[in-house]
């Protein structure tokens, strides 16, 4: 049965005459419009059995929210579940007789009648909504102000208030409704503006979202903040006048400074990178469904690992940033002299500027080199003086050049140095990157594809082909051994004579300090990462086998150089599969794929795909003899404690790691590989349009930062280990050996190529 068109007789009892008469007089004077609408009023299911679009949501492996894709960020949330408080707010300044009326609240649309009386010739100019009806609206009407929609309105929410309870009905409001920066219902938007869940928000923070309704738009604290406040006054006063809150509460709220979540640092900060690889594996395999359907990722990332990643990333680029100098200015605009012509030339000056975790785009309003004043695009004027000037100290001088100088209207970045104190920052132009796997299975731990998403969405852990240097300097002396030679093999640190060699006449191959040491041992070659000898060992052995060897970790055979600059690293890797290589050497030899491990769940929480499942190591999957993969890791373990990447052991005050440095020529490139307690962790530096990164930058300088904070995080709860010798490996002239090559060789010379080496040890030489 469905309802009739409204009479005087659902008046409210109480509801004085000349009320009555006017609401009397105003219906039927649209009678006719109101039969037509009744036989048209569409179908509720879409409320009644209420499946709202909920987004694809992406977690660590520790079930912390690090992605979210879909065109309404929701989450749904039981009606006994939302507290009590927020309810309040809501009703208070949306429907106060919510539980009172029907549906329509007759006291609070006289008003509405009244409008509709004076302006039959025009449209309809005010209304009284309640929540029922802003239901109907939202699910099943436009918000176009005409008589007929209104009508419909009152019909449908009618029918709603027949088939749900006033609290299901409040339920679907409170999770449907629209409240800005694609956030839909209260517990999203929580998250959006608070980043915190229901429960947690404060009675301010209630209050501010329970304003957003109205205009969800003008006042959004995020796109103007001073018109959010004001509408959050308003709602805590309303809140106080019914009772709802006490005075103490009500004063306290109101002095109550929010913080609000801007744009980049939502969910995931840190974690982009990996939360779009996510929803592009789901996207591929379910479509548009992935966006709408409730869908949730579980990845194989350690919420604690990735945003220690992420900040020893920036950290390490900001430091290089600053050690070369501030560069001046992002850009310039003619600054009005004061009032909204200033406010709306510094907003649209700043809109254009990418929103950046940690540095906040300002406009210079004035400067001297003591005193810097600038202008947020939240409208806040910030002064910054003293230490906060330091970095860009030589652009405030009376002598800097016209495009370094700080002025009025140049625009320029600002961060955070202190709880009430700012500094001048910029953002770094140099890009970085970091992975870090499970060395027995692959899985991907934590990556960081870049300094910021926002700046640049190009993933450089997968997608960043770069020149290796000396990381790759590991696989050619692992190929060594395969071919007799062993740590202490003597090889002769002296200039090479490629004089009767075409292919290199061109070519004289230095170690980076310039100094030639002699006769050293291949372990001592590889510690201190001395390129000359390291072109002499892969001379003598076979290119194309060396080129062999280095695909069995998993490197692009046809993007290694056919020829001695291989062993200097003039190929191409990228970091993810520079991890895997490393990966191989750390578990004992077997070959892992890395990638990033994705268990996909539908809305009722069924398992519904998986990939890269972590699994360990298989006897099938070995690629590298035991013995060989346990002497390479003996030099690396030497690398770490006196070499080239000695700081690792010595920041980290740990004897069981091991790694390498990589620089490329001209230091383009910065790298430091390796790994510790079952963790393999890559980190990279270098400009997209590759470039010098200056002369005194090195992998220890460039990379090797990043790596030692990370593993600060990843090995603080693991144990040091030693690596057992493996069956068949022994102790020969004062180093490693294979047993089969420990009996000294009858004489000092080289093997030619193609030929094993029969004997180890310091008699041995390659020159």
């Amino acid at each position: 049965m469905f309802l009739s068109c409204p009479t005087t007789s659902i008046f409210p009892q109480g509801l004085r005459r000349p009320a009555a008469a006017l609401l009397f007089v105003s219906i039927f004077a649209t009678a006719p419009a109101c039969a037509g609408i009744l036989d048209e009023v569409p179908d509720i299911s879409a409320v009644t059995d209420y499946r709202p679009k909920v987004p694809l949501r992406v977690y660590s492996a520790d079930q912390v929210l690090i992605g979210e894709f879909g065109a309404e960020r929701r989450d749904f949330v039981p009606i006994g579940k939302i507290p009590a408080l927020m309810k309040a707010a809501v009703l208070s300044i949306e429907d106060a007789r919510f539980y009172e009326h029907g549906g329509i609240d007759w006291i609070r649309a006289l008003g509405a009648a009244k409008a509709n009386l004076a302006a039959l010739g025009g449209g309809y100019r005010q209304g009284g909504s309640t929540i029922t009806m802003q239901v109907a609206r939202n699910f099943f009407l436009s918000r176009d102000k005409t008589l007929p929609r209104k009508l419909t309105e009152v019909a449908l929410a009618y029918k709603i208030e027949q088939a749900l309870t006033k609290d299901q009905i409040l339920e679907v409001y409170m999770n449907q409704i629209y409240l800005g920066q694609r956030a839909y219902g209260f517990a999203s938007a929580a998250r959006t503006y608070f980043g915190k869940p229901l429960d947690r928000l404060s009675v301010a923070e209630m209050a501010m979202l329970a304003g957003l309704p109205q205009n969800p738009s003008r006042h959004n604290p995020v796109a103007d903040p001073e018109r959010a406040r004001q509408r959050q006054r308003t709602v805590l006063k309303r809140m106080f006048e019914l009772g709802k809150i006490g005075e103490a509460q009500y004063r306290a709220a109101l002095d109550e400074p929010l913080r609000v979540r801007r744009e980049g640092a939502g969910p995931g900060a840190g974690a982009e990178y990996v939360a779009e690889l996510a929803r592009q594996a789901v996207h591929a395999r379910f479509g548009q469904a992935a966006y709408e359907q409730g869908y949730t990722v579980t990845t194989s990332i350690i919420a604690a690992e990735q945003a220690a990643a992420y900040e020893a990333v920036r950290r390490s680029a900001i430091a290089y940033d600053r050690r070369h100098g501030y560069r001046g200015p992002e850009a310039r605009i003619a600054l009005p002299k004061a009032g909204p012509e200033r406010e709306e030339a510094v907003a649209e000056a700043l809109q254009k500027r990418p929103a950046v975790d940690g540095f906040t785009a300002a406009v210079v309003l004035s400067a001297s080199p003591k005193r810097v004043t600038v202008l947020t695009r939240d409208g806040e004027t910030i002064a910054l003086a003293g230490a906060g000037l330091a970095f860009a100290a030589p652009a405030l001088s009376p002598a800097a050049r016209a495009g370094l100088k700080l002025a009025p209207g140049a625009v320029v970045r600002i961060s955070r140095a202190g709880k009430e104190q700012w500094a001048i920052a910029q953002l770094p132009q140099v890009a970085a990157a970091f992975v870090a796997l499970d060395a027995r299975s692959g899985a991907v731990r934590a990556m960081v594809g870049g300094f910021d998403y926002q700046l640049q969405k190009l993933n450089h852990v997968t997608q960043a082909w770069r020149q290796p240097g000396s990381s790759i300097k590991p696989f050619v002396y692992s190929a060594a051994l395969e071919r007799g030679f062993f740590p202490g093999t003597t090889i002769l640190d002296a200039p090479l004579d490629f004089s009767d060699e075409k292919a290199y006449a061109n070519w004289a191959p230095r170690n980076d300090d310039g100094v030639f040491e002699g006769p050293v041992t291949i372990r001592h070659a590889l510690t201190h990462s001395r390129n000359v000898p390291a072109v002499r060992m892969l001379r003598a052995l076979d290119v194309e086998d060396a080129r062999e060897h280095l695909a069995r970790f998993g490197f692009d055979r046809a993007r290694q150089p056919a020829n001695l600059t291989l062993v200097l690293g003039t190929g191409a890797v990228t970091p993810l599969q520079l991890a895997g290589a490393y990966a191989v050497l750390a578990n004992g030899g077997y070959r892992v794929e890395p990638q990033l491990s994705l268990s996909v769940y539908d809305r009722d929480g069924k398992l519904v795909f998986e990939s890269g499942k972590p699994r360990p190591p298989q006897e099938g999957a070995r690629v590298l003899d035991g013995r060989n993969a346990f002497i390479v890791d003996s030099m690396l373990r030497d690398v770490a404690r006196v070499g080239t990447g000695a700081q690792s052991s010595r920041l980290l005050g740990r004897s069981d790691l091991a790694g390498k440095t990589g620089t490329t020529s001209n230091a383009v490139d910065g790298w430091f590989a390796g790994y510790g307690g079952n963790v393999v962790a890559v980190s990279w530096m270098g400009y997209d349009e590759p470039r010098s990164l200056g002369g005194r930058e090195f992998g220890a300088t460039l990379a090797l930062p990043a790596w030692v904070d990370y593993m600060r995080v990843a090995l603080a709860r693991v144990p040091q280990r030693e690596r057992t010798p493996p069956e068949g490996v022994v102790r020969a002239g004062g180093d490693w050996v294979y047993a089969e090559f420990a009996e000294p060789a009858p004489a000092a010379e080289a093997p030619a190529q193609g030929e094993s080496q029969n004997a180890a040890g310091a008699a041995q030489a390659v020159e």
